[in-house]
């Protein structure tokens, strides 16, 4: 062999490693994609659903629409929990509910300081307490699209908040932030979950 021909089959041979190794890549990418959406994931309570729940936007009033279509596009793309709370890195459940409430345009305000974010669980309730929004659990209200729950610190969630973005039969479906580190979503019967201490009208 000549040493063109050497050249040649060393530079083809570089060609065909370079393919294979963008070839197992592409697939390993996609690997991860299918099973971050398709493997059922542990759950605080109840299940937690790898998909965006159908919801019947039909019989949802305009704010609840604005809130599900931000919710699904956070599940879909979230980020880390410095995007929703103004760069600080601390629990983040209350900054996610603050975010997303300012993105579909029903912007919360912070007692304290008047900003869309409230970082607090005891502050969140204080401000849907102080706007005459809070309803206790011991009421038997039944929670709607774009609820706030909050929970106390004797809930498998610990202090805690999340938004309804489905009730029907006394389960609900919950989207939140800081839910094992993520945004995630979660399917359970209200009843049995201990340490809800109210929801947050929208």
């Amino acid at each position: 062999m000549s040493e063109r021909d050497s050249t040649t089959t060393r530079a083809g041979l570089w060609i065909t490693l370079g393919a294979l190794v963008v070839v197992l890549a592409a697939g390993a990418a996609l690997g991860v994609r299918w099973w971050h959406v398709h493997t059922p994931r542990h759950a605080i309570v109840g299940e937690s659903p790898a998909e965006f729940p159908v919801i019947d936007r039909s019989v949802l009033d305009p704010a609840q629409s604005r809130l599900v279509a931000v919710a699904e596009r956070e599940f879909e793309n979230p980020g880390d929990g410095t995007k929703y709370s103004e760069g600080v890195r601390e629990p983040w459940c209350a900054d996610f509910v603050s975010w997303v409430m300012r993105e579909a345009d029903s912007a919360l305000r912070n007692p304290h300081s008047g900003s869309w974010r409230i970082p607090g669980v005891y502050t969140l309730q204080e401000y849907y307490q102080d706007a005459g929004r809070f309803t206790p659990f011991t009421d038997g209200y039944r929670p709607r699209t774009g609820d706030v729950l909050l929970y106390g610190d004797a809930s498998p969630f610990t202090q805690h908040t999340n938004i309804v973005l489905a009730a029907e039969n006394g389960v609900v479906t919950t989207i939140g932030g800081n839910e094992y580190g993520e945004v995630r979503i979660h399917r359970f019967a209200l009843a049995g979950v201990p340490g809800v201490v109210g929801f947050g009208r929208l």
